[in-house]
């Protein structure tokens, strides 16, 4: 493959399942489940086999959610499945059996069984990666599985469990507006495809107009509804995690992962673990919420070459994957707090996709005048560096542009007076990068 190929990835090209898979099939998510739906009959149905399924949809929030949910199963013995997208350096980070990432030994063979059911018939990559994890999941024992839909929710290639014992939806805004807009309350209707006939859902925050489609969609199949705010609720209180559900108020410790929205995010992945399990005990939930891992969230790095960089100059280091408004207001929130538990200048390495909506990621940090080092990385989808920094100023951010991340971190730090704080941002492939640095800051 060259850089002029749709589905070049530069960070992988070492995995030889996703060289096999890219080759193979095309990248583009395709929005149906009509394909799947033949595959998965073709191998006598995998999904009808798995442990109880909660699924997991919205547009900012969903890993985190997951990462939650799989700490509290494991917290309580369970062994879980997970499938999570996109991965970041390497493709077994997609499926996770009883615990432990797939083997290269597994997908690979998996693969092929799978490619000779599906006999040369069109296929997308996120379909038969789909359908993969599903097979892994049903041949391997475990008591619960987790599963994160890739995109949207209803035409989904996750979306075909009858009677799922959870669905979840985070908080939905914009995103992906090309193929799931034009509005608010499209969006919010492809989330909510997810919801199942009589089955419960747990719902986050939502704003109005995506809240009525899902309270809408809930109602037409008679689904269960526990909505954030109403039923339930989560709150920060003197550092702790505060549940507040019907019948029991839980007094937990911090979530593990950094941000005042992860306080939200765990909260809801307790009203759904305990929507599962209503008897999991606090100890349980509270282990949980504070040992999740999830790469590339407001992730403090500690090793790794931009890291060492960083250190030498006595600055810390962050890198975070969100790449839309909703996760710009999240991360600017996130990074206020930083500065305010030590004050020192703070700066924005970012790079992006093109089609993403720069001006409005970079809006929320306007009142904090953060200087930004607009970069790009090897993808043929990556915004340039003068693109960035344009809608940087256009946001009312001083910028400045480099040609790759390790000069943009470099010039971060080649400042007089104190060290700053550096939050590398903009994008989940982005940084995907920054960790296929080093082994030492692979996802394991």
């Amino acid at each position: 493959m060259t850089s002029a190929d749709p589905g070049f990835d530069p960070i992988r090209a070492s995995d030889a399942v996703i060289q096999r898979l890219r080759r193979s099939h095309p990248t583009l998510i395709d929005l149906t489940t009509g394909r799947v739906e033949r595959l998965l009959a073709a191998l006598d149905h995998p999904e009808r086999r798995l442990p109880p399924v909660i699924h997991v949809a919205g547009t900012n929030g969903k890993g985190s959610t997951v990462a939650y949910l799989r700490a509290i199963g494991e917290a309580a013995g369970l062994r879980v499945h997970t499938l999570t997208s996109p991965h970041l350096v390497r493709f077994a980070e997609r499926i996770r059996l009883a615990g432990r990432l797939i083997s290269d030994e597994q997908l690979l063979a998996l693969t092929e069984r799978v490619e000779a059911a599906n006999a040369d018939q069109p296929i997308s990559f996120f379909e038969i990666t789909t359908v993969l994890a599903l097979l892994a999941f049903a041949e391997t024992p475990a008591d619960l599985c987790v599963v994160e839909v890739g995109l949207g929710g209803r035409f989904d290639a996750t979306n075909v469990f009858d009677a799922p014992a959870v669905s979840v939806i985070t908080p939905v805004d914009y995103d992906h507006l090309e193929m799931l807009g034009p509005g608010l309350a499209k969006i919010a209707w492809e989330k909510a495809g997810i919801i199942k006939r009589g089955r419960p859902v747990v719902v986050a925050r939502q704003l109005d107009e995506a809240l009525e489609m899902i309270e809408r969609e809930a109602d037409d199949r008679m689904a269960p509804m526990l909505l954030m705010g109403r039923d339930f609720d989560a709150w920060e209180e003197r550092g702790r995690l505060l549940v507040q559900m019907p019948e029991r108020l839980l007094d937990l410790p911090p979530p593990s992962l950094f941000g005042g929205y992860q306080f939200a995010n765990a909260g809801l992945a307790v009203a759904a673990a305990l929507t599962f399990d209503h008897d999991l005990p606090d100890e349980v939930l509270g282990d949980g919420v504070a040992s999740a891992v999830w790469p590339a969230r407001m992730q403090r790095l500690t090793a790794g070459p931009l890291f060492e960089l960083a250190r030498a100059r006595g600055a810390d280091i962050w890198l975070d994957g969100g790449h839309n408004p909703h996760a710009g207001r999240a991360l600017a929130e996130a990074a206020s707090r930083i500065v305010d538990r030590d004050p020192r200048p703070l700066t924005l390495v970012a790079g992006m996709f093109a089609r993403k909506d720069a001006e409005g990621f970079f809006r929320p940090f306007a009142e904090m005048k953060p200087r930004v080092i607009a970069t790009t990385f090897d993808s043929p989808q990556a915004a340039s560096a003068e693109d960035i920094a344009v809608a940087a100023v256009k946001a009312g951010l001083p910028a400045e542009m480099s040609p790759n991340v390790e000069d943009a971190v470099r010039r971060a730090l080649s400042v007089d007076g104190p060290a700053p704080h550096v939050l590398v941002c903009g994008g989940l492939h982005f940084a995907g990068e920054v960790l296929a640095m080093s082994p030492e800051t692979w996802p394991a």
